[in-house]
């Protein structure tokens, strides 16, 4: 084997050891990456890893925010398809969804803080704040359009997370798959349906508000 340095270029090398590592998660799972085997995978020699990650945390804190930015994004893209609020809101949950679908490692990772580490690797925190505020700046530009209620956004912003988080988990799980086979659709048809649902819900409450 020829040494790291004939083999790959600076940028290079931590590009194929984030390729490896990602290719471990999705094959083997999240416990199989360690920077032996994610070398091993990389045909490279066992310190390599070590000249791009201190540790084991170090590598999966770069892995989970190349996902963040990955998620970002697809919801800064979802942003921009929509012609409503509400539609935005929708089409925002329909890419998160998206997303733990085609990118099941990346979304298993980043929300495994013991894993990376935040506390000894803070860009993987940055990198998340740096996703939930493409929602943040989704909520209150609805709120400065009158769509929604200034007084409860942050009940709102987490609501919306919860939601698509939780149809995202069941849709790697297998779940959301399974309930719409058994309620005869399928699981985008299903997921869309409890995000407009929501949304109705949302505009509802603030119609019933301006009411009172």
């Amino acid at each position: 084997m020829p040494p790291t340095k004939d083999r790959y270029h600076h940028g290079a090398l931590r590009e194929e050891l984030l390729r490896a590592s990602l290719h471990l998660i999705e094959t083997e799972g999240l416990a199989a990456v360690s920077l032996r085997k994610v070398a091993r995978a990389a045909g490279v020699s066992p310190g390599a890893p070590y000249h791009h990650f201190a540790d084991r945390s170090a590598l999966l804190a770069a892995l989970s925010s190349r996902g963040f930015e990955l998620l970002r994004d697809r919801l800064a893209a979802a942003c921009t398809s929509a012609d409503t609020i509400m539609g935005t809101m929708i089409a925002m949950a329909d890419a998160y969804v998206r997303f733990a679908r085609e990118q099941p490692a990346y979304f298993r990772l980043m929300f495994r803080p013991e894993l990376s580490q935040p506390e000894k690797n803070p860009e993987t925190e940055h990198a998340g704040d740096a996703a939930f505020a493409v929602l943040e700046d989704a909520v209150a530009e609805a709120i400065h359009a009158g769509a929604l209620p200034a007084a409860e956004a942050d009940t709102l912003i987490m609501a919306w997370w919860a939601m698509a988080h939780g149809l995202a988990s069941l849709e790697i799980d297998g779940k959301l798959v399974k309930r719409a086979g058994e309620m005869g659709t399928t699981a985008d048809a299903l997921a869309e349906r409890i995000t407009r649902l929501f949304a109705g819900l949302i505009e509802t409450a603030q119609h019933t508000r301006s009411l009172e």
